[in-house]
């Protein structure tokens, strides 16, 4: 199976008013960031690698497992919420129905979001302000190792029972790391919650492993 390499990234470099190079990810060194940092979003090309990782990933995906690969802006409605920023838009679809798909959509911010399975959209960056101080790195791993996860088997999708359920998700990986979140049912498109319902049902140990390409 061929080993995913992340591609080289000739990374920009920020500098401050000061002159200074802003070390995105380490910039407060574990304080509070000042109250002026909030919602604001100096930078946010300092994440357009991102695009160059996600378009890594998927040559990689399309070589290493029997999938269909196809791009168009109407894919961009896989996600659970509408952009206005979308700009490209490429599903891997298994040719195993009990493998979970991804749609991998490119925003202008620029950003990376991919849905993943049914009910879940996964955003790199989550937030880009000044105050989170997330870096593309540190974004690039969370895609790299969530993706591989989901290829792997790792991913689960479930919706619990109740008058007002949650929608949750799981997803680990065979070195130990594991990730968790959920949103409320009701903030879902009520047809995609109800489809997804009777799917996952047949899913009860979440979804199967992305079926390798045959050499």
């Amino acid at each position: 199976m061929p080993t995913y390499v992340r591609p080289d990234i000739d990374a920009p470099v920020f500098r401050d008013v000061d002159g200074q190079v802003i070390a995105y990810g380490n910039r407060w060194g574990g304080e509070s960031p000042p109250e002026d940092t909030y919602s604001v979003d100096t930078h946010p090309e300092r994440f357009l690698p991102l695009h160059t990782i996600a378009d890594a990933l998927i040559a990689h995906l399309a070589e290493t497992f029997n999938v269909e690969v196809s791009e168009d802006m109407a894919f961009a409605a896989d996600l659970l919420h509408a952009r206005d920023d979308v700009i490209r838009a490429v599903r891997l679809s298994p040719n195993d129905g009990r493998s979970a798909g991804l749609t991998f959509v490119f925003t202008s911010y620029p950003s990376v979001i991919i849905h993943a399975g049914l009910l879940h959209d996964l955003l790199y960056p989550v937030c880009g302000c000044d105050a989170c101080d997330e870096s593309w790195e540190a974004q690039a791993g969370e895609m790299e190792w969530q993706v591989r996860a989901v290829t792997e088997g790792r991913y689960r999708e479930s919706i619990d029972i109740g008058f007002r359920p949650w929608i949750e998700y799981t997803i680990s990986t065979s070195d130990g790391g594991y990730q968790s979140g959920r949103s409320r049912a009701q903030d879902m498109p009520k047809e995609r919650v109800r489809e997804a319902k009777g799917i996952l049902k047949g899913l009860p140990d979440g979804w199967a492993a992305w079926p390798v390409r045959p050499r």
